[in-house]
């Protein structure tokens, strides 16, 4: 990994007899710091009068007015409350670095910050604040003190006041089950990002991040980064307080038994009530010194300018494995599109090997119970060039010792990576059990696959060989119900995908418009054929599963369909991403860049939509364009599909004509 890094600091020590003197307008104003981005659009300003505070501008308009900052801790120690001022300190930092497994290769981590020393009583803490042009986030820190080995946190008191009631995109746990109720901590996080407003958020419901909200300003869209050894942050509406939304961290839970939505052997489970077992006094506990996840808030003028950001990654920590030349991204073929095929046997999963070697992908994901079959698996993938994924239920790994005993077998076995399913929870014990997992795993030269996970907050950075994770709703839902809609897909790249990763398992062949579509077997998906070859490109992950049957990829005498030579060898890691048009739930375009050449795609809703999409983003000269383009009566037949070839140049504007529900994706390379 290459660094680049250029820093400087100015320290301004201050204690509370300097204000003494002051009027109140003047300690008033002295309360207020500011940092602001380095091109000076973005500033957070924290406010120390009582009680602590922060607000946030774009381009001088307001986005967050003044919102309480601030932790309770047990003993009544509440950090925040009356807060005064021991020292500042300021930074500018312009580094760079090298991200091999993400959407931008070259990632410029170039902020100001603010690093504010406080008391409380006698506790101290600290505020970290950071400016990027891309946004900004803080956090809290808890420096190792006298008296203070130990903390317990009983409440996170940040809020966040908006100045109106915005449109917002949010989402919250599906029902499932007596211990798993509609919008509460507990589940595997996969849900649509529904169109509201601040007044029509349920009370009731913890709401998932990332949070979009669009302000007059800017839109912003509330996350979290370096989330180690503390809680995962949800959103609920504060009562009594206008526009107003309250921090609430995942509480603590057993750590075992599980009350998984289904066992290892798919019996389910999910009606139980919650076992009885030991569960932490607080919702963090934790040694000093320490501090909290960054409050992130990422920023852009336009929907597009989101899916640009490296902020959670910036802000998390760096990769803690020395040399990462064996982890390799890749696409895989699956084997449980169970609808499908009905079979998980080894023949049939020898087809899926086959159709990864035929396609070039680089793995195949065997979702078995039985392992005996894993050496005939991992021996028929390797005469064919490709590696073996395996998947396994969290109860599997819930105990420390079964992993750390484990791993070190599968990895002999000469298994590439593991899917780990069914987790469905975010507490301190969790996040803890994640990073450890992760670490383990790296440990034995073993890639990692999340699911049932809470959404990414930068461990992919900092374990790398956790190249992806669901905390989505993705394909799967096409079994079961109407939800998966065309609307659900153009959001998703302005809201969850803006945090990471996410295994959304793209490419289902049975295409359907949503008025034709059936939840049946085989499976099917709404959208057309374009749009679901487009879904590889905007949904990033570093290990991208495509869904369906060997058999749906074929015509009735074995060849290959259109579509299939779009995915053939198709990269999934990108050296630069630009966000180029799109509106919230109505359509997107972007395009990414791997080595020399450049991938476009676009999506619509239901309603068709031509789009006039400029080159400039493409070096200089001839550029031969491949496209693979809705056909004609696309928006009646969703599997037709057609193809072009033709010579551009980046002065050029590309014509996109997309059905309902439609899309559109294309290759662009140097012309020779």
């Amino acid at each position: 990994m290459s660094i680049r890094c250029l820093c400087w600091n100015v320290g301004i020590v201050m204690g509370a007899v300097l204000f003494s003197g002051l009027s109140a307008a003047a300690a008033e104003a002295g309360a207020a710091r500011e940092v602001r981005s380095p091109d000076g659009k973005i500033a957070i300003t924290i406010h120390t009068d009582a009680p602590l505070g922060y607000s946030i501008t774009v381009d001088g308009k307001p986005v967050l007015a003044r919102s309480r900052l601030g932790l309770e801790l047990a003993d009544n120690v509440n950090l925040g409350e009356k807060p005064v001022v021991q020292s500042e300190e300021r930074k500018s930092a312009d580094n760079h670095w090298e991200n091999q497994f993400g959407k931008n290769r070259d990632v410029r981590d170039h902020y100001n910050e603010l690093n504010l020393t406080l008391k409380e009583g006698e506790r101290a803490f600290g505020v970290v604040a950071r400016a990027y042009d891309d946004g900004v986030a803080f956090r809290l820190v808890l420096p190792k003190q006298s008296g203070m080995d130990s903390f317990t946190v009983t409440r996170d008191a940040t809020e966040f006041t908006f100045t109106e009631d915005n449109p917002v995109w949010a989402g919250w746990n599906n029902p499932e089950g007596a211990a798993r109720p509609e919008g509460g901590f507990i589940g595997s996080q996969e849900w649509r990002y529904l169109p509201n407003k601040l007044s029509g958020l349920n009370p009731r419901f913890k709401h998932g991040l990332p949070f979009l909200v669009r302000t007059p300003a800017a839109y912003v869209a509330i996350t979290e980064s370096d989330l180690l050894d503390w809680s995962g942050l949800w959103l609920a509406p504060k009562a009594g307080a206008k526009f107003t939304l309250e921090a609430q961290l995942a509480p603590p839970i057993p750590a075992r038994p599980w009350p998984s939505r289904t066992t290892g052997t798919g019996t389910a489970v999910a009606q139980s009530a919650a076992p009885a077992g030991e569960i932490q006094n607080g919702l963090v506990v934790a040694r000093t010194p320490h501090h909290s996840p960054w409050r992130t808030f990422i920023i852009g003028r336009q929907p597009c300018d989101l899916i640009q950001s490296d902020l959670v990654l910036n802000l998390a920590t760096p990769s803690q494995i020395a040399d990462t030349s064996w982890i390799k991204p890749g696409m895989s073929a699956w084997g449980t599109w169970l609808p499908a095929t009905g079979k998980n046997d080894l023949p049939t999963l020898k087809n899926y090997i086959q159709l990864a070697a035929d396609m070039g992908w680089q793995y195949q994901l065997s979702e078995i119970g039985d392992k005996s079959i894993v050496p005939d698996l991992v021996a028929y993938g390797k005469e064919r060039g490709v590696r073996i994924w395996l998947w396994y239920h969290f109860n599997d790994f819930i105990d420390s010792a079964v992993y750390k005993r484990d791993f070190p077998m599968i990895a002999k076995w000469g298994v590439a990576g593991l899917k780990i399913d069914f987790i469905d929870r975010d507490d301190q014990w969790a996040v803890r059990w994640y990073e450890d997992v992760a670490k383990t795993a790296a440990e034995n030269h073993l890639l990692i696959d999340f699911h049932g996970a809470f959404k990414p907050t930068g461990l992919n950075r900092t374990w790398p060989n956790q190249l992806t994770r669901e905390g989505i709703q993705g394909n799967e839902y096409n079994m079961w119900s109407t939800k998966e809609t065309p609307e659900h897909k153009a959001t998703l790249p302005f809201t969850r995908v803006l945090a990471g990763g996410a295994d959304y398992t793209p490419g289902g062949f049975n295409n359907r418009q949503p008025d034709q579509f059936r939840s049946t077997k085989p499976t099917q998906v709404q959208g057309t054929r374009a749009s679901e070859l487009a879904m590889f490109i905007l949904i990033e992950s570093p290990f991208t599963v495509a869904c369906d049957s060997y058999s749906n990829y074929k015509d009735s005498d074995g060849r290959y369909l259109l579509g299939m030579d779009f995915l053939k060898g198709l990269p999934t890691v990108w050296d630069e991403t630009r966000g180029l048009a799109g509106e919230v739930g109505q359509y997107v375009v972007e395009a990414r860049r791997h080595g020399k050449n450049w991938y476009l795609a676009a999506i619509s809703d239901r309603n068709g939509r031509e789009l006039s999409v400029p080159l400039k983003f493409l070096g200089a000269g001839n550029w031969k364009a491949t496209l693979w383009e809705d056909a004609p009566d696309a928006g009646q037949n969703a599997e037709h599909m057609v193809w072009e070839e033709k010579t551009v140049r980046p002065s050029d504007t590309l014509q996109l004509k997309l059905a309902p529900s439609g899309g559109t994706v294309a290759i662009f390379s140097p012309s020779e």
